[in-house]
């Protein structure tokens, strides 16, 4: 009969056996075994304990022991608790330091984003991936409708106090001139000033709460502006380096996976997708195995965080590799890059 799990969160000598097996694991890739973990934890206890614990972390779904192995290896849950709790971090000093600084002093923004991916992928020995650069906040300034043929109506939307763009609608109706003036008027006084690419929910919760008590002409101007306002911000690319280094890794060494890995790669969309989770983030996220959602990382790490410059968000840099990768390098490697990264944009400004 097995025994039922006692505790979610591993005991203090648990984590630190845990905290062992996994550098261990990530420095040698083989599975771990009781005397190694208790000659290299420090812990005063009989190698029957060290078992025991390690049966405990087990259950709980931190380690498994392969089958061919009287050893274990930590989970991707094992994974989870190492890096949110048990990792230290090794961020670069000195030298190294001064290194990064100088491989960021491009004056071109796309110089800058080949060096930032060429620099993540040279320095951890894995993938190294920077979206381009978005645009920064896109202000609406002022909307004006004028009146064409066949029912239809030319937008004029001003951006950023100098940016002009125009389109087309289609309307179930023709409209006056003043009519059309009087519909700019209120939607410039309602959502001016606002981000271009939030000003489309905002007019579609407003027609949501407001429609029963607008007048006719403003719930037009309303359905005119969702279809002069995008609906989500343009989407990006990115620009990745040393997608090779992956080849042999742990996971990774299957060339039909590897291969489907980077043709997803060259069609960039479900990594786009993955790397915008991070975009509005605080701080590196870390997406281990399937926490990613996708089939295809499910043997990888991602490590990504944004990175902004004058308080905007212009896009998202990370590390891509084997789940054993060396978290304690490769954390804090992606955090002074982003930030590098965006002070150098910052400054091209």
């Amino acid at each position: 009969m097995p025994r039922s799990k006692r505790q979610e969160i591993p005991s203090e000598r648990a984590q630190r056996l845990l905290k062992v097996l996994v550098d261990r694991y990530i420095r040698d890739g083989q599975p771990v075994g009781s005397r190694t973990l208790s000659r290299e934890s420090g812990l005063d206890v009989s190698p029957a304990t060290i078992r025991n614990i390690m049966s405990d972390l087990e259950e709980m779904g931190f380690v498994t022991a392969p089958h061919t192995s009287a050893g274990r290896v930590p989970t991707i849950k094992g994974y989870r608790f190492f890096v949110d709790t048990l990792v230290k971090l090794r961020p670069p000093k000195g030298n190294e330091l001064h290194l990064f600084e100088e491989a960021l002093r491009d004056s071109d923004p796309q110089a800058l984003v080949l060096s930032a991916s060429n620099l993540l992928s040279a320095v951890t020995r894995l993938a190294g991936v920077v979206t381009v650069p978005r645009r920064a906040r896109v202000a609406l300034r002022q909307i004006e409708f004028l009146p064409l043929s066949n029912r239809r109506v030319l937008a004029i939307l001003v951006l950023n106090d100098r940016d002009v763009q125009n389109k087309i609608l289609e309307v179930h109706r023709d409209f006056g001139e003043e009519e059309l003036r009087r519909a700019g008027n209120y939607l410039t006084e309602q959502f001016g000033g606002r981000d271009l690419y939030q000003a489309r929910q905002d007019v579609l919760k407003e027609l949501r709460e407001t429609r029963e008590t607008m007048n006719a002409l403003m719930v037009e101007a309303i359905e005119m502006a969702q279809q002069a306002f995008p609906d989500e911000q343009p989407g990006g690319e990115f620009v990745l380096a040393g997608e090779t280094n992956l080849m042999g890794l742990e996971g990774l060494a299957d060339m039909d996976k590897l291969k489907r890995l980077f043709e997803a790669f060259g069609q960039q969309q479900d990594l786009l997708h993955l790397l915008d989770q991070s975009l509005h983030a605080h701080g590196v996220q870390i997406f281990i195995g399937q926490e990613s959602g996708y089939q295809l990382l499910a043997e990888c790490s991602v490590v990504a965080a944004p990175y902004t410059a004058e308080d905007d968000t212009m896009g998202v840099l990370g590390v891509i590799g084997p789940t054993r990768m060396a978290y304690e390098r490769v954390i804090p490697i992606v955090d002074i890059t982003a930030k590098l990264l965006g002070s150098a944009l910052k400054s091209r400004n």
